[in-house]
């Protein structure tokens, strides 16, 4: 059993006129909080007071509370007997400042819409690329000098009204660069541009995508650049514009940007060997490819913050059973093999 700060003690503290000073005298990046004794009444007082903590809080409790008012007081909700809570301290103690941002972040994050939940993410996740934490694991990880590819990072093919787009970088586990990151941008700008296109989505190799290309992380001139060129060039805002129209099929590594960018589609298919997880805090990070907007849609913001918190990977059936996916098969998806 997990022991952490009785619930109608948090609400009390949360009460008082100094709640976020007495909180944060307790000196610690994660707090702990047993759920079992908030009332309804008591959580709905409070909640507004919750979303400016500036540090994580960790609920344990039945999964059922989800769904009620409790849920709106803590970022991630664990079960009692809670075997991750020692990988989500030591996520979140030795990276507090990424781990702070995503629960920030993501507590309001269903209030937003698509356009101002990327805006948020972006510049959210330029500010962590000026930090401490990105740059102890930028220095920890020397970039690698690749061989020049003059292979093209995308494969394209129309068929009747339905563009089948596939990464191919199979060699790097279709990690998303910069030149796949255009190439995709242009090939979804086509499609979003003519109504009757619907896309299928899927990758080259052992896997769909293994997030982006941890050789160019932090290679901007400066965040702030960054920051307006993921606007400007954001694929996950292209995919949300026709999401009805997109499908993805994805397997083995859907890591990061992997899991990102497939999420904002309607239909998601995964193949039994399908992985995911979210490794951007262990980096310093955020997810920045739309993730706080795009899997937060999908399986909410305790799931999402879940993943990059323990820095857990899910299998297929996993995820679909929170609703990551919508089917798992190694069928071709009916509506893509009819044209």
């Amino acid at each position: 059993m997990v022991d952490g700060l009785p619930g109608d003690e948090f609400v009390a503290i949360l009460r008082a006129p100094a709640a976020v000073e007495a909180l944060l005298a307790l000196d610690s990046p994660l707090l702990v909080v047993d759920l079992t004794a908030v009332n309804a009444k008591d959580a709905v007082e409070v909640r507004a007071v919750c979303a400016a903590l500036p540090l994580v809080v960790a609920g344990i409790g039945s999964p059922d509370l989800r769904g009620g008012p409790a849920a709106a007081l803590v970022d991630v909700i664990l079960e009692p007997d809670a075997a991750e809570l020692p990988r989500i301290t030591a996520m979140v103690n030795n990276h507090p400042h990424a781990a702070t941002a995503l629960a920030l972040l993501l507590r309001d994050a269903p209030r937003r819409s698509v356009e101002h939940g990327l805006i948020a993410e972006s510049a959210t996740y330029s500010m962590l690329q000026a930090g401490p934490e990105f740059a102890a694991w930028r220095a920890a990880r020397p970039r690698r000098q690749r061989s020049s590819d003059d292979r093209s990072p995308l494969h394209l093919e129309r068929q009747g009204d339905v563009l089948h787009i596939t990464l191919t970088r199979p060699a790097a586990h279709n990690a998303l660069n910069t030149q796949m990151r255009d190439a995709l941008y242009e090939a979804l700008l086509l499609a979003a541009s003519d109504p009757e296109i619907r896309v299928l989505l899927d990758g080259e190799g052992p896997s769909f995508c293994a997030g982006g290309d941890l050789d160019e992380f932090g290679t901007r001139a400066d965040p702030v650049s960054a920051h307006f060129v993921r606007l400007r060039r954001s694929i996950g805002r292209l995919l949300a514009s026709m999401t009805d129209r997109v499908e993805a099929v994805v397997h083995g590594a859907c890591v990061g940007s992997g899991l990102e960018l497939p999420s904002f589609a309607s239909r998601v298919v995964a193949r039994p060997d399908a992985r995911f997880g979210l490794p951007e805090v262990g980096m310093g990070l955020i997810p920045g490819a739309g993730g706080t907007v795009s899997i937060t849609r999908r399986v909410g913001r305790h799931s999402v913050a879940y993943l990059a918190l323990s820095g857990d990977t899910i299998d297929a059936e996993t995820a679909l059973d929170w609703g990551l996916v919508d089917e798992v098969s190694d069928e071709v998806p009916a509506w893509s093999a009819s044209n």
